[in-house]
């Protein structure tokens, strides 16, 4: 079982398909897998920002 990204891993890879897709040598096939696989690391990244946010969420009302 592969190990989740980082979110900070998670953006790096977004950049690299990012300047692949406006690199415009791809196929129209390869840019779909490349919008595929973008979209699932923004979902990622996503969760990620809302477990973060929950947790802080969770500070905050234990502090007041």
């Amino acid at each position: 079982m592969a190990k989740k990204m980082t979110l900070e891993e998670s953006f790096d890879a977004l950049d690299v398909i990012i300047g692949e897709l406006q690199g415009g040598e791809l196929t129209l096939e390869e840019s779909f897998q490349k919008y595929e696989a973008g979209m699932k690391l923004i979902k990622n990244c996503n969760d990620s920002i809302d477990k973060v946010e929950k947790k802080l969420m969770v500070l905050s009302e234990e502090n007041e």
